[in-house]
């Protein structure tokens, strides 16, 4: 019951006009650049870190989860009427979904795309509201044993989840690292890294990486494969709305796809890639009658697409589990909040549900106020959306190109910060060009900085004694976590291979 009162009461910050404004503003920027191959949320609220300081905490925090919310809608459109999917969250998506469009039914796909993407995410918007007080009372008992292994966890599931290599996301995490290690030690006083540089003295700003990482760096890695050619979009044909037989269709693959995608989401599993692929291929099993002849025939059938995009936003509430509650993110997007977080200050965790309640309630309330807009916007206006299209990529390019150095010439105020972003998009860059992840080395840049204090206060404490790190059950239950996460999926493929009939 209390956690409905506290619901009620973020439903009353969510709903002041401002808040409401920057839902709006977040649900159509995300929608936006979810329909635009290559262009994600990621890098959209990787661009607005700077700008957003003037919002708020709570007013950034609400525009970012609706770019989240409106990406991964966003992404369908792209999938069913071009089959590109703008989200890799997409891509099972645009299986059935193109083929509908290509047989005169791309209205009935969009449809069921927008209600499948409002029912997932309003119920596990729900789910998040009622598992996340759990969590909190869990985490409270925390110390500082228990928090570095937190860190530790982040650091190796991040590392595990992202990337095509286990070495290749530990490199992208020492890279990370690294940067957070740059600055004057809060400790000691001992200027580290800053190879005689005034302006390095100071920590370096985590919008300047977010920005130039994932701004930057991708709008240039995007830019050199010179992707400029789209294949041309199906037209919309077909009303939008669905009809009781239609919904009657959907309802189960919904509801089967939410749980999917809830279940998922708080896993380090790198995204919403694997619900949405259980999803259709539990879609596709199943299916009986007009269904199974549409899976076989190629004509499309209505449930490959209503189940994996409730199981898609779906994912994206049940990712915000682990990062409000114990501060730990499991996809890009979720690591680029958590950096919109450090810039307020905010660490989230169990003590952010404690002294900051009005901002982890609005902005979960705000969720359900994003879903039903997104539904609102993207049903009777699917064709602007379809417009974005047509949008010459090296115009967009240069457009994100330009509002990153405007947004941090407007923060930080040098020329050295512009320096800074250069070098760092030039990284970035390079690790998306050579196959690195950049998600590791932002968690590294947020999270080292807390982790490195955690152990330093836990030696303090315990005088000089490391053996406080293994003592802790909780800690070693995380740390066992860890290790599964890194070694697990190698020894069930190891597994599954033994297990696997000689021909």
């Amino acid at each position: 019951m209390e956690t409905f009162i506290l619901l009620f009461d973020g439903l009353g910050t969510a709903l002041q006009p401002m808040n409401l404004f920057l839902a709006l503003v977040g649900v159509m920027l995300g929608t936006a650049v979810g329909v635009m191959p290559g262009i994600g949320p990621a890098l959209t609220v990787a661009l607005l870190l700077p700008v957003s300081l003037s919002f708020g905490a709570t007013g950034s925090l609400i525009m970012f989860a609706g770019i989240y919310y409106g990406g991964m809608y966003g992404g369908a459109i792209s999938s069913i009427l071009l089959n590109t999917p703008g989200e890799t969250a997409s891509i099972m998506t645009a299986l059935e979904g193109n083929r509908m469009a290509k047989s005169g039914r791309g209205g009935k796909a969009l449809g069921a795309a927008a209600i499948g993407s409002f029912f997932g995410g309003t119920l596990a918007t729900l789910g998040l509201a009622l598992v996340a007080p759990f969590m909190v009372k869990v985490a409270l008992s925390f110390g500082t044993a228990e928090y570095f292994a937190l860190m530790v966890l982040s650091f190796m599931t991040v590392s595990a989840a992202f990337g095509g290599s286990m070495l290749r996301g530990l490199t992208a995490l020492f890279i990370g690292l690294t940067i957070g290690i740059v600055g004057t030690d809060k400790l000691t006083g001992q200027v580290r890294l800053a190879f005689g540089i005034p302006e390095m003295s100071d920590s370096i700003s985590i919008a300047i990486v977010a920005v130039g990482l994932f701004a930057v760096g991708e709008t240039f890695y995007l830019a050199s494969q010179r992707m400029n050619h789209l294949e041309k979009a199906e037209a919309v044909k077909g009303s939008v709305w669905l009809n009781l037989a239609d919904l009657k269709r959907c309802i189960r693959p919904y509801l089967r796809g939410t749980g999917l995608g809830f279940l998922f989401g708080p896993l380090p599993t790198g995204g919403a890639e694997i619900p949405t692929f259980l999803s259709y291929t539990t879609e596709k099993r199943l299916a009986r009658g007009e269904a199974k002849r549409e899976f076989e025939s190629g004509a499309g059938a209505i449930e490959g697409v209503a189940g994996p995009e409730s199981a898609n936003n779906a994912s994206a509430a049940g990712t915000l589990i682990p990062l409000l509650t114990l501060g730990l993110p499991t996809s890009a997007t979720a690591a680029m909040m958590l950096a919109g977080f450090q810039q307020y200050g905010l660490q989230p965790g169990p003590l952010l549900f404690t002294n900051n309640a009005d901002i982890v309630w609005g902005l979960i309330a705000s969720l359900l106020i994003a879903n039903l807009m997104l539904v609102v916007l993207n049903m009777p206006f699917i064709g602007i959306w379809v417009k974005l299209l047509t949008i010459p990529r090296p115009f967009l390019y240069a457009g994100i190109l330009t509002f990153a150095t405007l947004g941090i010439v407007g923060a930080q105020g040098s020329a050295f910060a512009l320096v800074l972003l250069l070098g760092f998009g030039l990284v970035g860059m390079v690790m998306r060009r050579f196959g690195y992840p950049l998600a590791p080395a932002l968690v590294g840049a947020i999270l080292g900085p807390l982790a490195e204090e955690q152990l330093r206060r836990g030696l303090m404490i315990n005088r000089g004694d490391w053996s406080f790190l293994v003592t802790s059950n909780i800690a070693l239950t995380i740390y066992a976590i860890a290790l599964l996460a890194i070694f697990g999926p190698r020894l069930w493929v190891m597994a599954s291979s033994r297990l696997r009939p000689a021909r």
